[in-house]
């Protein structure tokens, strides 16, 4: 099994001196990019490396100093958040024609807001040519689809690759099928299909049961592109609220109450690029944690997976070594009530998490790239699905990831110069 090597340029050595130099720095760290407000006896500071919005409470005094983070409460030395209010707090001493002297304490604010920088011109040529380039490469990822023959008489079935792009580019344009159909006529003029479907032929094969395996495929095959760029990838679930209801009576309430339904998917993306490079949709209940292994196996067969980063849904020896033995490092978030005692690789990263916390939260960060991941494909195609049944409304989230996927193609090819190639 793969053994990551954890405790590289950790020293244990002069660890008391070592401890309060690195404890000062941070500090210092701290007081430069947070801010830091007083409410009552107490200063109020932002943690900056918990993966969830943290603030400590510390009581500053010549006599005594406290924090409420579990480093100072457990080791009782004086931590990094006590340095922090120890660096802003200026002490203003005023003295007055009486001979009497005033002391005033300030906290000097310093927010730092780090930004990225984008390749503007070409972030414009992507999406100003973002349509057209999305029907060439849609039309070449389904041309090789092969279409099940049809027995006996009746009207002849669409070819399954203008089938399948007409209900992509569908979700794609995010109108309705009647108002998209002016689109499939550009299309068939360009090339990119043989006939053009009525309305409701479009809608059919949104519920056609034999779509799900093919658009999950072709979602796996549209990151392929980016296999040279992505080596860290995050795990991830989300929901798309969905247009059926579970309906009940409540007796004790004598009144009937409903809940709206969902569909939840499972992903797996790079952090660099936010490309999709696996998806499972199960059950709105499904746990998340089961769910991890198969994503992270299918992504192992086309990327050169390193690291993978999940939150503490996803906490699990088990899931620990699903990781390991595709040979990547797990970076996942850990329960409060977790142990060491567990053993195995589990045990190792836990006490890697202590020791190196900073180190591990740095890797683990990267998991809010999905997070971006999936507000770009709910922002730009919808948060909820149209579909009334739960076949069609599945595959609507397939085409929503698919189509994300072929965008994210798009910016690559134009900013990083990556050549779109599915074989």
């Amino acid at each position: 099994m793969f053994q990551p090597n954890l405790f590289d340029g950790f020293e244990a050595t002069d660890g008391i001196t070592a401890g309060v130099k690195e404890r000062k720095e941070r500090g210092q760290q701290i007081a430069a990019l947070a801010t830091i407000e007083k409410e009552g006896g107490f200063y109020i500071v932002p943690s900056v490396t918990s993966p969830r919005p943290t603030k400590y409470k510390v009581r500053y005094s010549s006599g005594k100093q406290t924090c409420t983070c579990p480093d100072h409460e457990q080791r009782g030395c004086k931590c990094k958040h006590i340095y922090a209010v120890e660096c802003i707090l200026t002490r203003e001493t005023t003295h007055h024609a009486d001979g009497s002297t005033t002391v005033k304490e300030s906290v000097t604010v310093k927010q730092t807001r780090k930004t990225y920088s984008q390749n503007w011109p070409a972030y414009n040529e992507a999406q100003t040519h973002e349509k057209a380039e999305f029907q060439a490469l849609l039309a070449d990822l389904c041309r090789n689809l092969p279409t099940p023959p049809q027995q006996g008489r009746g009207q002849r079935r669409l070819p399954m690759s203008d089938a399948v792009f007409a209900v992509v580019f569908k979700i794609y344009s995010t109108f309705s099928a009647r108002r998209f159909a002016s689109d499939l006529c550009d299309a068939q003029a360009k090339g990119y299909i043989a006939k053009v479907p009525h309305f409701n032929s479009v809608l059919n094969y949104l519920e056609d049961e034999s779509l799900f395996p093919i658009l999950c495929d072709l979602i796996e095959k549209s990151a392929m592109p980016l296999r040279s760029v992505e080596s860290q990838f995050a795990v991830d679930s989300t929901g798309f609220a969905f247009s059926r209801f579970d309906r009940w009576y409540d007796v004790k309430y004598n009144r009937f109450t409903q809940v709206q339904r969902w569909v939840k998917a499972h992903l797996c993306c790079g952090t660099k690029t936010n490309v999709v490079t696996a998806v499972e949709i199960h059950e709105q209940n499904t746990n998340d944690a089961p769910i991890l292994p198969p994503l992270v196996e299918s992504t192992a067969q086309r990327f050169d997976v390193k690291e993978v980063s999940a939150d503490k849904g996803y906490s699990s020896r088990d899931n620990h070594d699903a990781i390991a033995a595709v040979g990547a490092t797990p970076y996942v978030m850990f329960k409060a009530n977790a142990t060491g005692n567990v053993g195995g690789l589990f045990g190792k990263m836990f006490h890697y998490f202590n020791f190196q916390r900073d180190t591990f939260l740095d890797h683990y960060h990267r998991r809010s790239n999905i997070e971006s991941t999936v507000m770009m494909v709910k922002s730009k195609f919808g948060d909820s699905v149209r579909s009334k049944t739960e076949v069609a409304a599945k595959n609507e989230v397939l085409c929503k990831v698919l189509a994300h996927n072929i965008c994210c193609l798009i910016s690559a090819l134009y900013e990083l110069g990556i050549e779109a190639q599915f074989a």
